[in-house]
């Protein structure tokens, strides 16, 4: 079992990149196998998340020719021979791993197929709610039974038939759930429109775009006409603004800090974390540099110094929803208090993140009051080391690291293999923060060719 062991720093001086955005590299899979053409794909995220997702892909007949790879994790850097919309039946069921993204964008992309499927994923996945796209893709006609010990729930058999585009008004604010609308949708005669009631991150929209397949949007509604066929195109997929988030609050809160983190994802769907660490006193400067299907790229510069509480907007909690857990670490490092209601999509994560992020923070010395959709947190006194477990749940592992950075003695995170997951690299990175006061530390995240 492997474990986090952190102490404090006094400071941060550094200029990193982070790995591949997740939500961008599962799309890329997806919409680069069903294109019509070959697409490179560079900078992808070889987690075990997206691993799974090109997995997915692969065994519905897509070929994928690895051209660099991460060392340990999983390929960088892929041509994607695109099967023009046309999956071949997969010959066994499908494993999603962990990822809710991966599952629910699947399904709308296979409720389509002419095929039978069946995607399973682990213990944490199969607990996780699997309604909120079962009903809009069984309302488009779609027949898909819930196999899960839970009502609603994972393992999903998917049997693929012919779809009928509807308008269909989320009753969550998801970019799940509208992206597997907008999938689904691509398999119908006529036009899919997803209406959202906030605006959520747009990534499916931005690269389907760049793909080649046109889409209209009026206001909070997303139109997409069925038929299109994705052109390849190759795409480099930007660094993960929430990846970045956790070095963010490491900079953020430690004055005399200054940290870069280079060729970042700055999304405006995306970037409401920086808002937020804004918005608490740190100095933070966005220089988009580039674009990228659409998707802005640049470095993002951070100056720490001391913080103050605020309250999370509800209009920002679904673009954020995942920073929660490290934007509490924050809250306790800063002076006052932070409220952070509107978040009980929390509580069906890979953990219930509510509770968990109350424990572990208690356990450091924190002062914090849970709510049913969130919590008040009273920062400002000093937070020692604890032992905690990761209960599986990546951004807990993560984020209660960084908040081993600010605590007196050595703080233990243990089970953190879920950290690869999502950000493959972490442990090296923490471990260059650790060192840096000594030597000069080693950053990088390196790749290696492939030899054809």
């Amino acid at each position: 079992m492997s474990e986090f062991r952190v102490r404090s720093i006094r400071t941060l001086d550094a200029a990193f990149p982070v790995p591949g955005d997740k939500s961008m590299s599962h799309r890329a899979a997806m919409i680069a196998g069903l294109a019509d053409g070959v697409s490179t794909v560079r900078n992808f995220l070889p987690s075990e998340d997206c691993l799974n997702t090109l997995g997915a892909m692969r065994a519905c007949g897509v070929e994928v020719e690895v051209l660099e790879e991460m060392p340990g994790f999983g390929p960088t850097t892929m041509r994607i021979h695109g099967r023009k919309m046309e999956l071949a039946a997969p010959t066994r069921p499908i494993d999603c791993g962990n990822s809710g993204t991966g599952m629910r964008l699947l399904a709308g992309l296979f409720a389509g197929q002419s095929f039978e499927t069946e995607l399973f994923g682990d213990e944490s996945l199969s607990g996780r709610p699997m309604g909120r796209i079962t009903d809009p893709l069984g309302a488009m006609g779609a027949k898909i039974d819930c196999l899960g010990e839970k009502p609603g729930c994972a393992p999903l058999r998917i049997h693929g038939t012919k779809l009928t585009p509807i308008r269909y008004e989320l009753p969550m604010a998801s970019a799940q759930v509208k992206s597997a609308v907008l999938l689904a949708g691509m398999f119908c005669d006529g036009t899919t429109t997803a209406v959202q009631p906030a605006e959520t991150r747009d990534h499916t929209e931005r690269m389907l775009e760049s793909f080649g397949v046109k889409l209209s949007t009026e206001g909070n509604a997303i139109s997409i006409e069925g038929g299109q066929v994705p052109q390849a195109r190759d795409f480099q997929v930007p660094g993960d603004i929430s990846s970045a988030a956790f070095w963010v609050v490491a900079a953020a809160a430690l004055p005399g800090s200054r940290l870069v983190i280079k060729n970042v994802g700055l999304n405006p769907t995306r970037t409401a974390v920086l808002d937020v660490i804004e918005r608490m006193g740190a100095k933070i400067t966005r220089t988009v540099t580039s674009s990228e299907a659409g998707e802005p790229i640049g470095d993002v510069e951070i100056l720490g110094g001391k913080l103050k509480g605020t309250e999370l907007l509800k209009a920002e909690i679904p673009n954020l929803i995942d920073e929660i857990p490290v934007i509490a670490v924050a809250a306790a490092m800063a002076e006052g208090k932070t409220v952070i209601r509107n978040a009980k999509e929390l509580r069906v994560k890979e953990t219930d993140r509510i509770t968990t992020v109350v424990n572990n923070l208690r356990a450091m010395g924190g002062q914090v009051e849970e709510f049913e959709d969130g919590m008040e947190i009273t920062g400002g006194s000093p937070l020692h080391a604890a032992t905690m477990e990761s209960h599986g749940d990546h951004r807990i592992a993560m984020a209660f690291a960084i908040a081993g950075l600010f605590a007196s003695g050595e703080t233990v995170m243990r089970n953190t293999e879920c950290v690869n997951t999502s950000y493959p690299g972490f442990s090296k990175q923490l471990a260059a923060v650790l060192a840096e006061s000594k030597v000069e530390a080693d950053y990088d995240l390196p790749t290696v060719p492939v030899q054809p």
